[in-house]
């Protein structure tokens, strides 16, 4: 499978990355990118081939995937349209841009599938929403789920507008991690302990909190109630943050994210 990346940026380094590692040839991959620097890196460690600007190469591959800002998408959607004779799928993994806008800039293409990865991608933990046009075949919808399968776990939707709710759960979610995370350190500090010991437990702590509840077939809300003992530490814990409205609080912002992503679309899709 050949693939053209129009970015080279994070993730689509990791991307890169995880196919090579898979047992892709890196020769298979061109990547597009104004800046030298990164392209210079992606040859020497992958041996991609790459260009300035969006070229003949592009569309020769069997997949584009479109890895740059939301904001830079029409024009490099306007850009790649008269490259798309061959048919190839284009994977769009900008937040946001919605396949209908996507499809208009690229002059009615219909071969779109859109993606939301997230940045644990990069070392071959991440979890991806994908949502697939009409106009994407079969052997195609395989291609982009083998793509993200490189760098992690997928979950196929069957709704568009479920995107933007992906983007606020998994998307964004490693920030809510670390800024929990963050907390939990300072805590530690304010108790006492150094910083890389508030740090260590806090990461230990989540990562077996995290398997515990992949392996177990029990609840999230069951596990929490198997540690929360009436009277004790945690329950103190718990009713602390019951109190302060921790939990409406997690959903209203992860409803703000997607809020955020819908508007991004409406911003962006305007003719």
């Amino acid at each position: 499978m050949k693939i053209a990346f129009i970015g080279g940026g994070n993730m689509a380094t990791a991307l890169i990355a995880g196919l090579v590692e898979e047992g892709g040839a890196g020769t298979q991959v061109h990547v597009v990118d104004p800046n030298p620097e990164a392209l210079t890196r992606l040859a020497a460690q992958y041996g991609a081939s790459t260009s300035g600007a969006i070229d003949a190469a592009v569309g020769a591959v069997d997949v584009i995937v479109l890895a740059v800002k939301p904001q830079q998408m029409r024009d490099v959607a306007q850009a790649l349209a008269p490259h798309l004779t061959a048919g190839p799928l284009v994977l769009s993994i900008a937040a946001g841009i919605r396949g209908a806008d996507l499809s208009r800039w690229l002059g009615g293409y219909g071969a779109i599938v859109r993606a939301m990865p997230n940045t644990p991608a990069l070392i071959g933990m991440g979890v991806t929403g994908l949502v697939a046009a009409a106009g994407v075949s079969a052997p195609q919808r395989a291609a982009a789920d083998s793509v993200l399968r490189a760098v992690g776990q997928t979950v196929w939707l069957d709704d568009e507008e479920l995107i933007d709710p992906v983007t606020a759960v998994s998307g964004s979610g490693p920030a809510y991690v670390f800024y929990f995370l963050e907390a939990m350190q300072a805590a530690a500090v304010e108790m006492g302990l150094r910083p890389e010991q508030g740090k260590q437990l806090a990461l230990a702590t989540f990562a077996g909190a995290t398997q515990l509840a992949a392996q177990s077939d029990e609840s999230l809300e069951v596990l929490r109630q198997r540690v929360t003992s009436k009277g004790g530490t945690t329950h103190a814990a718990i009713t602390s943050m019951e109190s302060s409205g921790v939990k409406a609080a997690i959903v209203a912002a992860m409803k703000a994210a997607a809020a955020r992503g819908r508007a991004l679309g409406d911003e962006l899709g305007k003719d």
